[in-house]
């Protein structure tokens, strides 16, 4: 997910300001967006040199190119597609064929972090949480991951994964309704109290 500092730091004037040639200003953009995209390509390449790789190539075109970056309407949906297509082709290339379907024979690994809240439901219910995302079918699990993990409005995932709002609404509710049922399984076997 995105650091929470990035709701309080204007993107555009970073744009600007990179625009202008200012280190300082491509460095804070750097350090907003590194992380989760570093994370995002991983989960495309199973590689992380090869992710950190593109991710470095993604920020190097940037700041090559710095004279357009105030022409690009979103940033974030921008990086997570050029992230995308370099992590394709770099998929492309090494298996010397034609990447149809991306997402359809990936096995993605989201990551599930352990903040207060979770640690209050057990470890039990979160390793149950866990294996059903982790049995959600590939497309699916990168919209739910995108959505819920790096925060990304429908309608970017839907740019990034070129796929429409609908289909993004859909995979989350499979993605809901899986880990949901998962979960009430869980509960259900659960002892009923003894009566007194």
């Amino acid at each position: 997910m995105l650091p929470e500092n990035t709701k309080s730091v204007d993107i555009i004037k970073l744009q600007e300001k990179i625009s202008n040639g200012d280190q300082v200003a491509f460095r804070q953009f750097f350090d907003l967006f590194a992380s989760p995209l570093l994370h995002f390509a991983f989960l495309i390449l199973k590689h992380k040199d090869v992710a950190l790789e593109i991710v470095d190539d993604v920020f190097i075109k940037i700041w090559k190119q710095r004279e357009r970056i105030t022409a690009i309407e979103n940033i974030r949906v921008y990086l997570y597609r050029a992230v995308k297509n370099s992590a394709l082709n770099y998929l492309e290339k090494k298996a010397n064929q034609l990447v149809t379907e991306p997402f359809d024979f990936m096995d993605i690994d989201v990551r599930c972090t352990i903040n207060p809240e979770d640690e209050m439901i057990g470890s039990e219910i979160m390793a149950q949480i866990h294996e059903a995302i982790e049995s959600l079918p590939p497309r699916c699990k990168m919209a739910f991951k995108l959505v819920r993990e790096d925060g990304l409005k429908y309608r970017e995932v839907a740019e990034i994964l070129n796929i429409s709002e609908n289909t993004v609404d859909a995979q989350m509710v499979i993605a809901v309704k899986r880990i949901s049922a998962k979960v009430s399984a869980s509960f259900n076997n659960f002892p009923a109290p003894a009566k007194k």
